[in-house]
C-alpha cells in the first residue's frame, strides 16, 4: 500500500501532466468583441475546446487589446501569438497579392468575392508557408462603401477631403481622386472623426456601426467597392507541436468558422445598412457619374498592381477571371 508522501507525489505528477497537456493559445483580434469576426473567432476557439475535451484552450484577445492591427502579423511570425486575425490588404506593401481584395470594383459582390479567395488561397498559403504560417480560413468583410459629411455627385467632389486610409489601397483612391489621406485604425477612428482629423472613409456598414459613423458623417454611398478578408493564420511551429486530433479539430473548426463567417458577414450587410437608416444617415446608390469615376480609379489601380504584383498577381487574376 503507498504512503500518503507517495500517494502525494503521485497526485502531484497527475496533476502536472494534465497541467502539460493543456496548450494555451492567445489570438489577438484588432476589431472590438462585438464585431461578427470577432464573435465568429470566440464561437471557433469555444468549438475546439470542446472538440478537443479542453486540451487546446485559445483566448481570443479583441480590439487590439493585446497587439495593435498592424503587429499581429509579426507576432504570429515571430511566436509571441500561437494564432491571429489580420486584414489582408494591409500587408500588400510587404507582397502585392495580399492586397488582391483590396483592389476596387474587381470583385463587387459576394460570389465574386468568394471566387476571388479561391483564385487567391493558393499563392496565400505558398507565401504564408515561406514565412512559417499557415492559412486556416479567411472571412469577406461587408461591400465598402464612401461615408462622407457631404453629399457626392462625382468624384471631383472628394477633392481636398481629409479621408481615412488603412491600407495602400485605399491610400491610392485618395491620391486618384485628390483626396487627403490620413492613416487611422479602426480603433481609432471615432476619435478622428470627432476632432475633425477625418472627414470621410471608404469603409464597410459593419464598421460604420462600430464605430458610430453616423454621429460624425451623414452620407453613406453604397459602392460595393470591395469586399477585403480577414485571415486566421497560425504559427505552424504551434500547430506542429499538437497531436493530430488536436490538429483536426482545429482545421475543422476553421472550416466551420469560414462558412459560418461568410454567411454572417452578408446578413450583417443587410443589418448594418438598416442601422444607419435607422441613425439618421443616407444610404445612397452612387450617381452614375460618380460610379463612372470610380470605375476609372479601379482600372487605372489593377493596371498599376499587375506591374508590381508580376506573374504571380496576374495568374492570380486570370484564375478569377476564368469562366
Amino acid at each position: 500500500m503507498k504512503t500518503l508522501p507517495a500517494l502525494l507525489v503521485a497526485a502531484s505528477l497527475a496533476a502536472t501532466a494534465a497541467a502539460q497537456a493543456q496548450t494555451k493559445w492567445d489570438l489577438p483580434a484588432a476589431y472590438p468583441a462585438t464585431n461578427f469576426h470577432t464573435e465568429n473567432l470566440v464561437q471557433f476557439a469555444n468549438d475546439v475546446d470542446k472538440a478537443t475535451g479542453g486540451k487546446l484552450k485559445i483566448t481570443v484577445h479583441a480590439n487590439a487589446a493585446l497587439f495593435k492591427a498592424p503587429e499581429i502579423k509579426r507576432a504570429v511570425q515571430g511566436g509571441q501569438a500561437q494564432i491571429g486575425e489580420i486584414l489582408l490588404p494591409s500587408y500588400q506593401n510587404e507582397w502585392q497579392v495580399f492586397g488582391t481584395d483590396g483592389l476596387p470594383f474587381l470583385a463587387d459582390s459576394y460570389d465574386e468575392a468568394m471566387k476571388l479567395y479561391r483564385a487567391q488561397k493558393p499563392a496565400l498559403e505558398k507565401k504564408l508557408g515561406e514565412q512559417g504560417m499557415l492559412l486556416l480560413y479567411a472571412v469577406a468583410w461587408p461591400p465598402q462603401g464612401i461615408y462622407t459629411k457631404k453629399p457626392l455627385a462625382s468624384a471631383a467632389d472628394l477633392k481636398g477631403v481629409k479621408w481615412r486610409a488603412y491600407s495602400p489601397a485605399t491610400s491610392r483612391i485618395a491620391e486618384l481622386v485628390g483626396a487627403q489621406p490620413v492613416t487611422v485604425q479602426a480603433a481609432e477612428l471615432s476619435q478622428a472623426l470627432a476632432t475633425g482629423v477625418v472627414e470621410s472613409t471608404m469603409t464597410s456598414g459593419a464598421t460604420g456601426v462600430d464605430s458610430k459613423l453616423y454621429e460624425s458623417l451623414k452620407y453613406y454611398y453604397d459602392t460595393q467597392a470591395w469586399l477585403p478578408k480577414n485571415a486566421v493564420i497560425i504559427n505552424k511551429a504551434a500547430f506542429d507541436a499538437l497531436d493530430a486530433a488536436t490538429k483536426a479539430a482545429v482545421v475543422k473548426a476553421g472550416a466551420d468558422a469560414e462558412a459560418r463567417g461568410w454567411a454572417a458577414s452578408a446578413r450583417v450587410n443587410t443589418e448594418t445598412l438598416a442601422k444607419l437608416k435607422a441613425n439618421g444617415m443616407q444610404v445612397l446608390p452612387p450617381s452614375p457619374q460618380l460610379k463612372a469615376d470610380l470605375k476609372k480609379v479601379g482600372d487605372t489601380m489593377l493596371q498599376e498592381w499587375l506591374q508590381k504584383a508580376g506573374p504571380e498577381g496576374q495568374a492570380v487574376v486570370d484564375a478569377f477571371k476564368k469562366p
